[in-house]
């Protein structure tokens, strides 16, 4: 998936200063504190609404409201829905491979039905107004289908080079964490706008490009099968892989802003497309260097 309108979506909402509730200012420019009483602006009690200094002092004493108690985003949220994710992806991945394997000629309406369904998903999911977790799990179980019949059917003419391709992205992922965490590769807005628009314009090339590989243009390739093809695919790493950055900048800014815990799937959802966008880049690339 070469853009991601989940992750567009949820930074605008946190440069508005706030997740519909979450996230708002006190003046000061600070956010209460977790756990904090929440007194509004120019209240004053009544007689009998004056606290006691012992109440003040046991309203104090008690534990500040964790995340989990003000509804708010954590890490660990995102980690788990991300792994449950993944393995809906892995799980029905491993079902299609199996699947396609004994009976080859479904390959591919498996392949388009799970290209194709889970990128028009993909922008139903990004520019819906509601966090729609049933859609969200389709879209993983298309992916899966995706996954599965591409795999199978490029490890068939290319053998080894999914295991390639599988260890490349997991090590692009650890190293783009880490270079993002240390602060060797930064997300700025200018940057996310540039990217914006390269990963568009190379959605747009990806679907000119299946149609001429549908027509036989550069042996089934498309414009992959030309000399350039190498060229263009380490370019399709290359947005992948800072596409993990954005994802990585726009979690570490969700969590910070307190967004709503239910954004944790659409966070989600979002570095799980942007892996198997990854995957399926790492895959093309490592196929073209083996037919040569």
């Amino acid at each position: 998936m070469a853009v991601n309108p989940v992750f567009n979506r949820i930074d605008k909402e946190a440069s508005r200063g706030g997740y519909a509730g979450f996230g708002q200012q006190q003046p000061g420019g600070y956010a209460p504190p977790q756990g904090a009483p929440t007194i509004p602006a120019g209240y004053q009690p009544g007689p009998s609404e004056t606290l006691t200094d012992q109440q003040l002092r046991d309203m104090y004493a008690q534990a500040p409201a964790g995340p989990a108690q003000t509804g708010r985003l954590t890490l660990d949220d995102v980690v788990v829905k991300s792994l449950m994710l993944f393995g809906v992806v892995l799980a029905v991945t491993a079902a299609t491979w199996v699947y396609v394997g004994a009976q080859p000629a479904v390959g591919m309406p498996l392949w388009l039905l799970g290209m194709f369904g889970s990128l028009a998903l993909s922008f139903a999911i990004g520019f819906s107004k509601k966090v729609n977790v049933p859609l969200i799990l389709v879209h993983a179980v298309l992916q899966g289908l995706f996954l599965g019949a591409v795999s199978v059917t490029f490890n068939a003419t290319y053998p080894g080079v999914v295991t390639t391709a599988v260890v490349a992205t997991m090590a692009t992922f650890a190293g783009m964490f880490i270079a993002w965490k240390s602060g060797f590769i930064r997300v700025t807005s200018r940057s996310r706008r540039i990217f914006s628009m390269m990963a568009m314009g190379y959605l747009v090339f990806l679907l000119v490009n299946i149609a001429a590989s549908f027509m036989g243009f550069g042996d089934g390739w498309g414009i992959y099968g030309g000399p350039l093809g190498i060229v263009v695919s380490l370019f399709g790493v290359g947005l992948a892989s800072y596409s993990l950055a954005v994802d990585f900048d726009s979690i570490d800014r969700a969590v910070s802003g307190g967004a709503p815990e239910k954004y944790s799937w659409l966070l989600a959802h979002g570095l799980v497309a942007t892996l198997v966008w990854l995957y399926i880049e790492f895959l093309r690339l490592f196929s073209i260097l083996s037919s040569d």
